[in-house]
């Protein structure tokens, strides 16, 4: 019996310790499960698109996920921004699969043949990518010839037919058995399958993957948080030239009042929702921060320092709508100026369409405001006439004709002048008058001396 205890013993300690093995063995083969890190793209490409899906990737890369699939539904849209998710899907270490719920158009298209494996629903449609106008109409050959060369390289980078997919660009293009000239080429689920372009029909994420041949998995929904969801709305084209509106517009009108008020500080506010939200995305660079901000400097100093309007004001306004237009656009490349023509284009008319609405709309604003009394309460819309006992004129100010001084500030035209070592406001009769300039007083209107050069 004796015996029989120490075999009793190292029993239990054998089996303790392998058994303690096993269940970790168990819990290593458990947390083997692929892990599917899942994203929709159910909008228009545009800027929120690509925020959303590099946003996605880079979560993805975190997680250690081991796969990445997007679930799309789109009619296509912003070709700067379908570049740029196309061109992070091909960067990306991770495979990615997308499973098309109805339509691939256009740029949809382009970021469907970026993935590694594509899946169809059925009655889905991959293709129709010439580029359009918001209109609708086709653009310049240009344009078609910008987004072939994406849809070849593309293709042939995840090992499809070039030809194939530069056919779904350009009605020019004939591929033999496939398409003919004067059509876009446009699949369906089964001719996609036919020709490389999808590897299978599914109804569901489940079904796709099921066809992929993985079965124990686990999903990871990107979600997306609230400050994600402000920044991709801020950078927005149409927000991003109503922002720009608040900007001119605070400017304008902080200019035709005195002081710092209200207008200064909605164009402050304005301008960090504008360029924050870019720069956080990578958009904006410093320098062109610096430029917007040196535009603005420039366009003061004109106003407050300079006589006239001359080099200073013209340059703060190119500088000025050269940093708005370049903050929007993605830099393509190491060097300073690697920028795409076409989306620099498009957004320097967003830019000036902006600075024209919010001009026109702060002079029809401040006859609104000041030039009629539906606003009685914001300015001051009675006469105070001088029969009436009214008058900010002195005797002594109404006797100083012909006296002479000397200019104590630029006069342009208003400023100050020295008289017998008094200090007064004045105006210019005609002209700007220099600093140190000697002056003849001529007249009295209005609490100031009108002057003229002597």
């Amino acid at each position: 019996m004796k015996s029989k205890i120490p075999i009793f013993i190292t029993a239990i300690l054998f089996t303790f310790v392998f058994g303690f093995n096993a269940v970790g063995q168990v819990d290593d083969s458990a947390s083997s499960s692929y892990k599917i890190y899942t994203f929709n793209i159910h909008e228009m490409i545009a800027p929120p698109v690509w925020r959303t899906t590099k946003l996605a990737i880079e979560n993805a890369e975190e997680e250690n996920a081991d796969l990445i699939l997007i679930h799309m539904n789109t009619y296509g849209g912003m070709l700067d921004a379908a570049d740029s998710i196309r061109t992070k899907i091909l960067n990306t270490d991770i495979p990615i699969y997308v499973f098309i719920d109805k339509n691939a158009a256009s740029a949809g298209a382009l970021i469907s043949i970026a993935c590694d494996s594509i899946y169809m629903a059925s009655g889905s449609s991959i293709g129709a990518a010439t580029v359009v106008n918001q209109e609708g109409k086709q653009m310049p050959d240009k344009y078609q010839s910008y987004m072939r060369s994406m849809m070849r390289a593309t293709a042939e980078a995840k090992n499809r037919d070039p030809d194939i997919a530069q056919a779904m660009v350009d009605p020019k293009i004939y591929v033999e058995s496939i398409s003919d000239t004067g059509q876009v080429l446009t699949f369906t689920v089964s001719e996609a399958i036919e020709f490389g372009f999808c590897e299978g029909e599914a109804s569901s994420l489940e079904e796709a993957l099921e066809l992929a041949g993985i079965e124990d998995y686990i999903f990871v929904k990107h979600e997306i948080s609230a400050t994600d969801k402000i920044i991709g709305w801020l950078i927005n084209p149409m927000v991003s030239g109503i922002l720009i509106m608040v900007i001119i517009g605070g400017i304008y009108f902080e200019l035709q009042t005195p002081g710092i008020g209200f207008p200064l500080a909605a164009a402050a506010i304005a301008a960090t929702l504008y360029f924050a939200p870019l720069y956080l995305e990578g958009l904006a660079n410093h320098w062109e921060i610096m430029l917007f901000i040196v535009g603005l400097v420039l366009i003061a100093i004109e106003i407050f320092a300079i006589p006239g309007f001359g080099i200073a004001g013209v340059l703060g306004i190119a500088f000025t709508i050269t940093g708005l237009t370049l903050s929007m656009v993605q830099n393509m490349g190491t060097g300073i100026f690697d920028y795409d023509l076409t989306n620099v284009v498009k957004a320097f008319f967003v830019v000036v369409i902006a600075f024209f609405l919010s001009i026109v709309g702060s002079i029809i604003l401040t006859k609104q405001l000041f030039g009629t009394t539906h606003f009685g309460n914001l300015a001051l819309a009675k006469t105070q006439k001088t029969d009436e006992g009214y008058t900010s004129a002195s005797s002594a100010y109404q006797n100083m004709q012909g006296q002479e001084g000397i200019a104590r500030t630029i006069l342009r035209p208003t400023g100050k002048v020295s008289i017998d070592g008094d200090q007064y406001d004045a105006t210019a009769l005609t002209g700007f008058i220099e600093k140190g300039v000697k002056i003849i007083v001529v007249g009295y209107q209005t609490g100031q001396l009108v002057v003229k050069k002597k």
